[in-house]
């Protein structure tokens, strides 16, 4: 590959690229993290993989702007998210290892798993044996039900918010809408309506307060559906009918009004073992007053097979420091700062390998039994200004704005899509000497747009895309 950035076109050796990665050209340092690849973006904050440089560990780094978080009035709910991640310290929960802050941004260094989502594992290879699908429930219980024991309700709990590490075991991440002890009304009750409309407890609809445990609990059991039949056991497009399957109200000309019940709308498939049908039955019970609870759950004959209660230390934790990373008088030896040196990053294997099918952390979606990315790749043997160049030229015409900053660029669509204006992220990688690896992910927008822009630039970028062998004799005959 030649040189970027300067008037030379020297070609690089093996060893030049080994001495810049050890050397952390090409990177972004925070305090003692070299910044990676990013593995997601979302409006408030970007998570990217990073390795401690002292001990050498690989961990995730989720990254948020305190102007964006104080604009939109979100530090309550970054404070409560950080006050949750701390106060958890289970096997089956993604931990987080410290919180940093410079003058503009928070850091919150946290577990790096490899194994995927398992919504994944679904939409790759269907619905799990009855056997396989009681584990990872068993392990999702024993989450939930330690952070019920530290006054946390989890509040948005679904396939897509459980990891996989390398070993299979299961992780509950994302408690962006959890909620704490603080939270609670003299009532006793939960009051914001909040979660995933297809994974959402019918009292929590209702807006007449819930129990947070309870409502935890019915989210478990429509999980536990999911893994086991493959598909959801409420949908519907129509947001309102989707409600009316999940709480329908079962009247009768002779029943007085306070006997009427309220049923959940769903059949099991006939593949369910017996004792399965009764415990999801009993899970997904409408009425918060009679569903089976936790404890109960973990007496259950079919939930007790084969269980292994989990082996932890509990740790006493503190809260003290979550008000500090957001107050701007700290002195400077209380800041981190991001430092970056030039060139594309270069990317170690253990990135390469986290990139790969069935490895990827990127969040997938299916639509009518096809499957849609929020991010795509390619590989290219051009120079990375080339690639910058190619890209530009390719969007333009396609009514994309271009911002570039060192090896990345912004793509910003100039008209209003079906979830406002499509933004996209495009980043180089150096995966070896003359071969850079080229990401475009979704940061705003309608996934199903993104495909569309993806699919109409493809022929501007067919100079600079590098095929195998197989790949091109492959695209010859075709």
């Amino acid at each position: 590959m030649e040189k970027v950035g300067g008037g030379g076109g020297r070609r690089r050796s093996d060893g030049d690229v080994a001495a810049r990665a050890e050397m952390g050209l090409g990177r972004t340092r925070v305090g003692k993290y070299q910044l990676g690849r990013t593995l997601g973006e979302g409006s408030f904050a970007k998570v990217k993989s990073a390795r401690n440089m002292e001990t050498g560990e690989n961990v995730a780094i989720k990254i948020l702007d305190k102007e964006k978080l104080l604009r939109h009035r979100m530090i309550g709910q970054i404070k409560r998210e950080i006050s949750t991640m701390k106060l958890i310290k289970h096997p089956n929960v993604i931990q987080m290892y410290e919180v940093m802050a410079s003058k503009t941004k928070i850091y919150l260094v946290i577990e790096f798993v490899t194994g995927g989502e398992l919504f994944d594992r679904i939409v790759r290879n269907g619905r799990l044996k009855e056997d396989e699908a009681r584990k990872y429930f068993q392990q999702l219980i024993n989450a939930v039900d330690y952070c019920h024991s530290r006054g946390v309700f989890h509040r948005d709990l679904k396939p897509e918010n459980l990891l996989l590490d390398s070993n299979g075991v299961l992780k509950v991440t994302d408690f962006g809408l959890s909620a704490l002890p603080q939270q609670v009304r003299e009532d006793g009750l939960l009051h914001t309506t909040c979660g995933t409309p297809n994974y959402v407890a019918p009292e929590v609809i209702k807006n007449k307060g819930y129990d947070g445990a309870k409502a935890d609990l019915w989210s478990c059991g429509v999980i536990l559906f999911v893994l086991m039949a493959g598909y959801l056991p409420f949908e519907d497009s129509n947001l309102m009918s989707l409600y009316k399957k999940i709480s329908r109200l079962v009247t009768d000309v002779f029943m007085p009004y306070y006997l009427q019940i309220f049923k959940a709308d769903f059949s099991c498939p006939s593949w369910f073992s017996t004792s399965a049908k009764k415990l999801i039955k009993k899970i997904l019970d409408p009425n918060p007053s009679t569903r089976i609870t936790i404890a109960e759950v973990i007496q259950n004959e079919w939930f007790k097979k084969g269980y292994q209660p989990p082996c932890f230390d509990t740790l006493d934790v503190s809260l003290d420091g979550v008000d500090a990373v957001f107050d701007n008088s700290l002195a400077p030896s209380n800041l981190v700062v991001e430092r970056r040196e030039g060139g594309p990053l270069p990317m170690n294997a253990f990135e390469l390998i986290s990139t790969s099918k069935g490895l990827n952390l990127g969040i997938l979606f299916e639509k009518q039994m096809g499957l849609i990315k929020r991010e795509t790749r390619f590989a290219s043997k051009c120079p990375a200004s080339e690639i910058i160049s190619k890209i530009e030229e390719a969007a333009k015409p396609l009514g994309f704005n271009v911002e570039k900053q060192n090896y990345k660029l912004k793509l910003q669509g100039e008209k209003t899509g079906r979830k406002g204006h499509l933004s996209i992220a495009a980043e180089i990688f150096e995966v070896a000497p003359s071969l850079c690896m080229v990401e475009l992910r979704k940061s705003k927008g309608d996934t199903l747009e993104f495909d569309k822009f993806y699919t109409s630039m493809t022929p501007g970028l067919k100079d600079i895309v590098w095929q195998s062998g197989v790949e091109a004799e492959a695209a010859a005959k075709d």
